[in-house]
C-alpha cells in the first residue's frame, strides 16, 4: 500500500517504500511491480511523475495529476528552486562533521560527460559497534543528512562514495562486506537511503509546500537499536535556490 502524504486536484506527494521501482525502466531490471502503475489503479486515472527517486530509496516522490503540473514542477527542478533533504547511514564517520562535496559526476552511462554537482551534508550522530571485520576490531557508523544542490545521477550514492563513505545497503556504490554485515547482524536487508523532506512552490498558486516522510519500520528500528534520534527538521539547512539555474538538468534527474 502507498501512504499519500499529501493530494489534491494537481499534484500527489507519496512515502515511496525502498525497493518498489518507480516506472519501467532498463535501470530496473526484471521489477514485476511499479510504483506509478499502483497510484494509476487506486486513482483511476493518468498521473505524470515530477521527478524519480531510485528503486532502493524511500521517501517523498511527486506526483502530477497531468502533464502541464509535471511540467511546471520540472521547471523548479531544473531551476534548482527545490530543496531536498536526505538520512543516509554510512560507513565511517565523515570528517569534518558538515561540508560541502563537489565532484563533476556522469549521467547514467559512466563514460558520459561529466556536470558539475554539489551535496551539503551534515553528520548528524555515529556508533562504533564491536563487530570483527578486516583488520578492524570494531566498525564505526554515521547518521548522516544530505542535500544535493544538483540532480544528477544517483548523486548523493556516488558523493557519499567519493569520499569514503558509501551508503550501507548500496550494492552499486557501496561496501560489499559492511551490506553484508547489516544483514547479518543487524536484520536490515534494505538501502539506507531515505528522502526525508521536499519544499517547493505549488504550481497553481505558488504557495510554499513542505513535505515530509516518515521512516519505515526497518529504517526506525536501526536508529533506535543504536540509540540515535532524529533532529528537528532544519528550515534553515541550505539555501537551495542561491544555486543557480542548471538546462543541463532535467525533470527525472535522481539525485538518490
Amino acid at each position: 500500500m502507498i501512504e499519500i502524504l499529501y493530494q489534491d486536484d494537481a499534484l500527489i506527494a507519496v512515502n515511496k517504500p525502498a525497493g518498489l521501482a518507480v516506472h519501467r525502466s532498463k535501470m530496473v531490471g526484471n521489477a514485476e511491480e511499479f510504483l506509478i502503475d499502483r497510484l494509476r489503479e487506486k486513482l483511476g486515472g493518468n498521473v505524470y511523475l515530477a521527478h524519480r527517486l531510485d528503486r532502493a530509496t524511500s521517501g517523498v516522490l511527486l506526483i502530477a495529476r497531468s502533464s502541464e503540473m509535471a511540467a511546471a514542477l520540472g521547471e523548479q527542478f531544473m531551476g534548482r528552486s527545490v530543496r531536498k533533504q536526505y538520512l543516509a547511514v554510512v560507513r565511517g564517520w565523515p570528517e569534518p562533521e558538515e561540508g560541502l562535496i563537489d565532484y563533476a559526476l556522469p549521467g547514467s552511462r559512466e563514460t558520459g560527460p561529466r556536470r558539475e554537482a554539489s551535496t551539503r551534508y551534515q553528520r548528524l550522530a555515529t556508533i562504533e559497534v564491536p563487530i570483527e571485520l578486516g583488520r578492524y576490531p570494531q566498525q564505526r557508523y554515521a547518521l548522516v543528512q544530505a542535500e544535493p544542490l544538483t540532480g544528477r545521477f544517483r548523486q548523493i550514492r556516488k558523493h557519499l562514495a567519493h569520499i569514503h563513505h558509501p551508503v550501507i545497503g548500496d550494492c552499486q556504490h557501496g561496501r560489499g562486506d559492511h551490506n553484508r554485515l547489516y544483514k547479518q547482524y543487524f536484520g536490515c536487508h534494505r538501502m539506507l537511503l531515505h528522502a526525508r523532506r521536499l519544499q517547493f512552490a505549488h504550481p497553481l498558486d505558488g504557495r510554499p509546500m513542505v513535505i515530509d516522510a516518515a521512516l519505515d519500520r526497518e529504517y526506525s528500528d536501526l536508529l533506535a537499536r543504536f540509540g540515535w534520534s532524529l533532529p528537528p527538521l532544519d528550515h534553515d539547512f541550505t539555501d537551495a535556490a542561491a544555486m543557480p539555474p542548471d538546462p543541463s538538468t532535467a525533470a527525472d534527474a535522481r539525485a538518490s
